[in-house]
C-alpha cells in the first residue's frame, strides 16, 4: 500500500500534464490544512506542475470543466490568469461536478424575460433605452363572468385572429378596465380563458359564462363590473361576477344548457306546388304502395286564386298573415317528444360515425309555446334543455363545448320539414339509426342560448359553504343567472327579440331558407315521405360521390343577408365540415 502511494505521488506531475491536454484540470489540497479544520478545504488556483517536482502529503482531485472555446487538436490550454472568483460558475450536479453542455445549442430562449410578460421590444422599448417603471403586480382570482350578447356583427363566441368576436371584444374591455394586466393582455391563455358554451356567428345568448383569472380589486375602481360594462358596446353585457374555485372549468363544469329557437309559423305551410321538392316528393311517393301522398295544391294557402301567378314577394306577404291551427301545434309537439331521452344523434352533426360513443346524448325536455303574433308575423318558440350539444345541433345538449349551434338547427329542421310534409314522426327514430342522411340547418337567426346550468358545481360549493361564513376566503357563491332575470329579460327584448324580428321583416330570411329547400329536386331529402322511412336513394355513403347533392347556402349561417342585391354564392358546407378531426369536433361542441 505504501509503495502504491509513493508511486502515485511520484507520477502526479505527469498525470496532471496528460489530463490538462484533455481539458481536465488538477486541483491540489494540503493535507496539513485539512487536518486542522473540519470544514472542506479551500480551492487553490490552478497551477501547472513542473515535471520532477514532488510534494509529499498532497492529493489530487480531478475536476471537469466545459471549455470557453473549442481548441484545435494542436492547441493546448495554458494556465488561467483569471481569479477563480471572477470566472463564471457552470451548473453542477449533487456531487459538485460540473455539468457538461457539450454538443448542445446555446440556450437563449426567453433570456432576460420574466414568465408572463410580453417582449418589451414589441412595445417599442428597445435595449439601451430608458424604460418606464413596471406597474405593481396585482393579485388575480379565478372568476366566472355571467354575460349576455346579441351575436349580430360578430363571428361567433371564441376569440379568432383578425375578426370581431364576443370574447375578443370582452377581453379588450377587461384590459382597458384593468381587470387584466398589460402583461397578460397579449394572450388570453395567460389568464386561463374558458367559456361554458360556444356560439356560431350571429347566434345570440341571453346568458353565457366566461371564466378566467381576473384582477377584482382594481385600484381606484369601486365597482369593477360596472367599469367593464362602460368599456363594452350596448349589445354585450356583463350581468355579474362569481368567485369560483381555482379548479373551475367553465365547459366541463357545465351540466346542461338551455336554448330557444324562434321561427315564423308560416314555415309549416306545405311545399309550393310545382316546385322541385314537390315534384321529387310526388315521384317517390308514387313508388310506395298503400300510402296517400300530400297534395300541396289542396292546402288552403296554395289553393287561393292569387297563388297561381304570384311572385315570391307576394307569397311572403300572404305567409306573414297566415296563422297555424291548434291541430298543427299539437302535431309538432308530438313530433318534438321524439327528441327527448337518450339517442344516437350522429345525423345531427358532421364528422361522426354511427358507432362513435360520443353520439349518445340525453335530451331532458322540449317545450313548444303557443303561437304569438308580433307585428304581422306569427312566431313559435321551442325551448331545448339538453345534456350536451353537438356540432350544428346546439338545439340540443350540453356538457362538452364548439361551431356548435348547427346540431340544434338540424334538429329544428327535421322537426319543421317533417311536419310541413306530413311525414310521420317515425322518421325521427329512423334518423337515430345507422343510415346517414343530409339534414339541412335552419337559419342561425332564430337561435338563442338562454343560459348554461351548473347544478353539480352549485351542490359542491353549497356543501363546502355550510361550514363557512360568507366573508371566509374559501367561501364560493353559487352560479345563478336568475339573480339577474330582470336585466336579462329587458336585454332580450331590446337587443335580441326586436333585432331578430326586424331582420326577418326586412330580409325575409326564413322564407328565403324555405324557398331554397323547395327548389331542390334531388334525392337527398326523400326521407321526407308518407311512410317516414329512409329510402336507399337518400342514404349518404362515405367516399361515394352523390348525383345532385343538396348544397346549403352559407348566408343562412348569418343573421342578415350580406348582399341584398344579388344571389349569394351557394357553397357546400359538407366539404368543409368533413375536414374537421375528432379533437376539433370535441372542442367545437357545447
Amino acid at each position: 500500500m505504501w509503495r502504491l502511494f509513493q508511486y502515485t505521488i511520484h507520477r502526479a506531475p505527469l498525470l496532471s500534464k496528460t489530463l490538462r491536454r484533455r481539458n481536465i484540470h488538477v486541483m491540489y489540497y494540503d493535507l496539513q490544512d485539512s487536518e486542522q479544520s473540519h470544514s472542506p478545504p479551500a480551492k487553490r488556483p490552478i497551477t501547472e506542475v513542473q515535471a520532477g517536482i514532488s510534494e509529499s502529503f498532497k492529493r489530487a482531485r480531478i475536476e471537469h470543466e466545459e471549455p470557453e472555446k473549442t481548441l484545435d487538436a494542436t492547441e493546448h490550454e495554458g494556465p488561467s490568469d483569471t481569479p477563480a472568483a471572477d470566472r463564471k460558475q457552470g451548473k453542477r450536479d449533487a456531487a459538485g461536478w460540473a455539468k457538461s453542455r457539450r454538443g448542445k445549442a446555446k440556450d437563449t430562449k426567453n433570456k432576460g424575460r420574466r414568465r408572463g410578460t410580453r417582449d418589451q421590444d414589441k412595445d417599442g422599448e428597445k435595449e439601451g433605452e430608458e424604460q418606464s417603471p413596471r406597474a405593481p403586480r396585482l393579485p388575480k382570482k379565478q372568476s366566472a363572468l355571467l354575460i349576455g350578447f346579441c351575436g349580430t356583427g360578430c363571428n361567433g363566441m371564441q376569440i379568432q385572429p383578425d375578426v370581431r368576436t364576443i370574447e375578443g371584444v370582452l377581453f379588450d374591455a377587461l384590459v382597458r378596465a384593468g381587470a387584466v394586466s398589460s402583461d397578460n393582455a397579449d394572450d388570453p391563455v395567460k389568464v386561463n380563458l374558458g367559456r361554458a358554451a360556444r356560439t356560431d356567428a350571429g347566434v345570440h345568448a341571453a346568458g353565457n359564462l366566461v371564466s378566467m383569472k381576473l384582477i377584482t380589486a382594481i385600484p381606484g375602481v369601486k365597482d369593477w363590473v360596472a367599469r367593464v360594462n362602460e368599456e363594452l358596446p350596448q349589445e354585450i353585457r356583463v350581468w355579474g361576477s362569481v368567485r369560483v374555485q381555482n379548479s373551475f372549468n367553465a365547459r366541463m363544469s357545465c351540466d346542461s344548457r338551455k336554448y330557444t329557437y324562434f321561427f315564423p309559423s308560416y314555415l309549416l305551410i306545405p311545399p309550393k306546388p310545382g316546385s322541385g321538392f314537390q315534384r321529387a316528393y310526388e315521384k317517390h311517393a308514387q313508388s310506395m304502395h298503400g300510402v296517400v301522398p300530400l297534395d300541396a295544391s289542396a292546402h288552403s294557402f296554395w289553393s287561393a286564386p292569387e297563388s297561381h301567378s304570384s311572385t315570391p314577394m307576394d307569397d311572403l306577404l300572404r305567409k306573414r298573415s297566415w296563422r297555424i291551427s291548434s291541430d298543427q301545434v299539437e302535431l309538432i309537439r308530438r313530433a318534438a317528444n321524439k327528441f327527448e331521452g337518450t339517442h344516437n344523434f350522429h345525423n345531427f352533426t358532421v364528422g361522426r360515425e354511427f358507432g362513435d360513443r360520443s353520439n349518445q346524448r340525453h335530451m331532458w325536455k322540449i317545450e313548444i309555446s303557443d303561437p304569438a303574433v308580433y307585428g304581422d308575423t306569427e312566431w313559435i318558440s321551442v325551448l331545448f334543455h339538453g345534456q350536451s350539444f353537438m356540432l350544428h345541433q346546439r338545439l340540443y345538449f350540453g356538457s362538452s363545448d364548439t361551431m356548435t349551434n348547427w346540431s340544434q338547427r338540424k334538429m329544428m329542421s327535421a322537426l319543421v320539414l317533417s311536419c310541413r310534409t306530413s311525414t310521420p314522426s317515425q322518421v325521427i327514430d329512423e334518423l337515430y339509426g345507422p343510415r346517414m342522411v343530409m339534414i339541412p340547418k335552419m337559419p342561425a337567426l332564430g337561435l338563442l342560448l338562454e343560459y348554461p346550468i351548473f347544478d353539480s358545481y352549485n351542490k359542491k360549493v353549497t356543501s363546502i359553504n355550510e361550514k363557512l361564513e360568507p366573508s371566509h376566503p374559501d367561501y364560493r357563491p353559487k352560479i345563478d343567472f336568475e339573480k339577474h332575470r330582470e336585466s336579462i329579460d329587458a336585454f332580450k327584448q331590446t337587443f335580441i327579440y326586436d333585432n331578430m324580428r326586424c331582420i326577418e321583416d326586412r330580409d325575409g330570411v326564413f322564407d328565403a331558407w324555405m324557398r331554397s329547400i323547395d327548389s331542390y329536386g334531388g334525392d337527398d331529402l326523400l326521407y321526407l315521405n308518407p311512410k317516414g322511412i329512409i329510402p336507399a336513394s337518400a342514404v349518404i355513403k362515405k367516399g361515394e360521390k352523390r348525383e345532385n347533392p343538396f348544397k346549403e347556402k352559407r348566408k343562412f349561417d348569418l343573421t342578415s343577408f350580406p348582399d341584398k342585391q344579388g344571389t349569394p354564392t351557394i357553397e357546400d358546407d359538407e366539404e368543409t365540415e368533413s375536414k374537421l378531426n375528432k379533437s376539433r369536433l370535441e372542442d367545437m361542441e357545447g
